[in-house]
């Protein structure tokens, strides 16, 4: 079984480049498409992606926690896979027989039928993909060598192809076009580990919770997806642009963060199935301390660089995205929190009802937000909507992690973390407003930032889990260098 440190290395390398290679071509493509056009894509995968949670469902919950657990049972490994597969099956054609009817019935998405036809390729592909699987195996160096290759090949399409603004469904296309490659690479390289088999497969024993957790994604997409849904049928595509636009650096900063609690489900799965309870309240303390660590100070930054950070991004007319992203980034902290005591808590000890629950309070509130605020405030109403509902998610999952696991909000670490970075908040504030040029004010904001983070962590803090993660890097980086191994560098 691979490290924790090796698996979020890579998984955290896989999920940054998930956002960094799209943000390599972003500020290009936003410039050649236009506003409304990259809206209009925005809108129509907002679209696909419902219909792959529908596909999804549990799977990638329930796949991953039941892989953990048997990984050594070649047997019982083929027995989980193969039903998990074929159920996954089974709700992926239902789901494209529904997104063909509502693409014929629907005028919105008639009038993009081609994008519609790509996004049901990405539909049927997805679900081929079985990352679930090679996360259960803690499988991470695979897949993210796998995903990085095709990444580049990506960044390359995307200059090669895409020169105007009407070449906006080959930007589209491009995009489906890497999850059809993974798709086809996982499945021929799954069969060193699984076999699919017809009989023996236990499709009952897996309903249950696949529909349950599956209605716990359909209900958080209330107010993630169905946001830039709802967007689209309210305000057009101009609107959509800049919501997910300004949400693109949201989620590079908080994929790092998902990375973790990726690497971290099927750990602290084995270690509840283990019985070993010290160690598992030891991780997930450790979690909430790097947590709070980088969210910080990167809220704090965005925040008040938002303006130049929409410019270098995507250019000018996009500065409707500014309020947005501002509104957006204080969603870092809260969904950072939410991912350790979801994911990290609830999960593992198979909470399933009480993580269900949690989902209905954040539909609820986004669902009925989204009719007050969206039609007037439009992307601004956006996101004020998933901030709200996310906060309720917050409140419902802590409840119940306080009433099964005894584990508090951690209110006086989040108040000393605030307190060690209010000296860079002022001094961020002040290069905002004392040095004139957007970049040089920017790199030097960032300078100062990186620095203080390092200073405060390496030399003025002498424990905590961040300080450990810097000094074990600076260790290997050493360790590995060819300066090390000619005997120069003790």
């Amino acid at each position: 079984m691979a490290s924790i440190k090796k698996n979020f290395l890579y998984s955290g390398l896989l999920t940054t480049a998930n956002y960094i290679f799209p943000m390599l071509t972003y500020p290009y493509v936003s410039r050649v498409l236009g506003v409304t056009n990259i809206g209009t894509c925005n809108f129509i995968d907002s679209i696909i992606h419902y219909f792959i949670i529908f596909s999804m469902l549990g799977i990638n919950i329930v796949g991953i926690r039941e892989v953990a657990q048997n990984t050594d049972n070649r047997s019982k490994l083929n027995e989980i896979f193969s039903s998990l597969f074929w159920l996954n099956t089974i709700t992926t054609s239902i789901a494209l027989l529904f997104l063909i009817i509502a693409t014929l019935y629907v005028n919105q998405l008639r009038e993009h039928f081609n994008l519609m036809l790509i996004g049901a390729l990405k539909l049927v592909f997805n679900y081929l993909t079985i990352d679930w699987f090679y996360k259960g195996l803690e499988n991470f160096k695979y897949i993210t060598t796998r995903s990085l290759i095709i990444r580049c090949l990506y960044v390359v399409s995307v200059f090669l192809f895409i020169h105007d603004a009407d070449d906006y469904p080959i930007y589209y296309f491009l995009s489906v076009v890497c999850i059809v490659i993974n798709a086809v690479v996982n499945l021929l390289y799954s069969r060193h580990f699984v076999t699919i088999i017809i009989q023996g497969v236990k499709l009952k024993k897996y309903i249950k919770t696949y529909m349950t957790m599956g209605f716990y994604l359909l209900l958080t997409s209330m107010y993630t997806t169905f946001n830039v849904a709802y967007l689209g049928f309210v305000a057009g595509g101009t609107e959509v642009g800049y919501y997910t636009t300004a949400s693109k650096l949201y989620h590079i900063f908080i994929g790092v963060f998902t990375a973790f609690t990726g690497v971290m489900l099927p750990r602290m799965s084995s270690l509840l199935s283990e019985g070993k309870e010290n160690k598992f309240k030891s991780l997930l303390n450790r979690s909430n301390d790097i947590l709070l660590n980088c969210s910080i100070p990167v809220i704090i930054f965005v925040i008040i660089y938002a303006p130049t950070i929409i410019f270098v991004i995507a250019g000018t007319g996009y500065e409707g995205a500014i309020q947005p992203m501002q509104i957006m980034m204080p969603l870092m902290l809260i969904i950072g929190y939410e991912q350790i005591i979801i994911v990290q808590v609830l999960t593992p000890m198979k909470k399933d009802k009480a993580i269900l629950l949690n989902s209905i309070m954040g539909s609820l509130t986004g669902l009925m937000l989204n009719i007050l605020l969206v039609y007037y405030l439009k992307s601004i109403g956006s996101s004020i909507v998933w901030l709200f509902s996310e906060l309720a998610v917050l409140c419902s999952a802590q409840h119940f992690v306080t009433k099964y696991a005894r584990f508090s909000f951690p209110w006086h670490a989040l108040f000393r973390y605030i307190i060690r970075y209010t000296p860079l908040a002022i001094v961020i504030m002040l290069c905002m407003l004392w040095i004139p040029n957007q970049w040089t004010s920017i790199i030097a904001a960032s300078t100062i930032s990186i620095s203080y983070f390092l200073v405060l962590n390496v030399v003025i803090l002498k424990e905590g889990e961040v300080r450990y993660l810097i000094m074990n890097c600076l260790k290997y980086v050493n360790s590995k260098s060819r300066w090390t191994k000619k005997g120069i560098i003790p």
